[in-house]
């Protein structure tokens, strides 16, 4: 297995990136990440004025998969997601979506133990590791980290963990993927601009499909399927996953509009990623047993 370490970071996902690794098509590496304070923040005593926010949710990468062509979609298998026993969060004013009644700042510093988060002597949360940031270089101009949009990015989908398959489009040679901004516990909007934030290490390997017409990102979990969109308003977001899956369900595995729109309707699930990055994130969710009742698997997608 290869290793790449947190040392190798980028701030801004791009075409003209030099790799940081070259791997073949499942070919699994262990990828270090920082948290998205790339180590600023360590005790309840460290100022967010004392922050290098230039060196805010710092990506792992990237990674270079040989045979990745634009045109392609890369399909990445999240095997392992493991996260360190200390993580921080913030409050700012100004920032986040409770931004506008919040109005001072604070850091607190949260301890796990046992596979749970200790946020106070009253509340202990389970520990679920999900990765933030995971992307491939753009089409165009770069992007930085801390946004959203086709190629990936700051998704902040609680979805993206262990067991999960991601699947973004090749956009240039060798699909320069990166990862980073891990949490430990997050709830879906990331209501204050940040999780638990830790560092930690994924486990994968990926495959490049070269015939998929899925619309991406596009996730693939154990028990469901889920398109995400990312736009500039919750609306814009929202009708973007809602239309990707229609395309999904009339294109690939064979629906009429009406069925896809009726079965959306009763078993699909409309849920926000993130509301406080520059773009809002949001996905549509649809369980692996309709696929199934219409005789279509992931599988088949090459």
């Amino acid at each position: 297995m290869k290793k790449l370490t947190r040392d190798n970071v980028f701030y801004a996902f791009s075409d003209d990136l030099e790799p940081a690794l070259e791997i073949e098509p499942g070919e699994k590496v262990r990828m270090e990440t920082h948290d998205c304070f790339c180590g600023q923040v360590q005790t309840e005593a460290d100022t967010v004025d004392t922050l290098d926010w230039e060196r805010i949710n710092p990506a792992t990468g990237p990674v270079y998969i040989r045979g990745a062509l634009p045109g392609d979609i890369l399909a990445v298998d999240i095997e392992d997601v493991q996260v360190a026993d200390q993580g921080a969060m913030v409050c700012i004013p100004g920032e986040g979506a409770l931004g506008d009644i919040i109005t001072e700042t604070e850091i607190r510093i949260f301890r796990m133990e046992r596979g749970q988060a200790l946020f106070n002597d009253k509340v202990r949360l389970p520990v679920k590791p999900m990765i933030g940031v995971i992307g491939v270089a753009p089409k165009g101009k770069p992007v930085p980290n801390d946004t959203p949009d086709a190629h990936g990015g700051n998704m902040d989908c609680t979805l993206i963990g262990a067991g999960c398959t991601v699947h973004l489009p090749v956009n240039t040679e060798g699909a320069l993927l990166g990862m980073g901004d891990m949490h430990s516990v997050m709830g879906d909007g990331e209501i204050l601009i940040c999780g638990l934030e830790v560092q930690g290490e994924v486990v994968f390997s990926t495959r490049v499909l070269r015939e998929a017409k899925l619309p991406t990102p596009f996730l693939d979990t154990t028990d469901l399927v889920a398109t995400v969109h990312s736009a500039h308003t919750a609306d814009e977001a929202a009708d973007g996953a809602i239309h990707a899956m229609a395309q999904f369900l009339t294109e690939i595995v064979g629906m009429g509009v009406n069925e896809a729109g009726m079965i959306m309707s009763l078993a699909g699930e409309l849920k926000f990623c993130q509301v406080v990055d520059p773009l809002k994130t949001v996905r549509f969710e649809l369980p692996k047993s309709v696929l199934s009742a219409y005789g279509f698997s992931m599988g088949e997608l090459r």
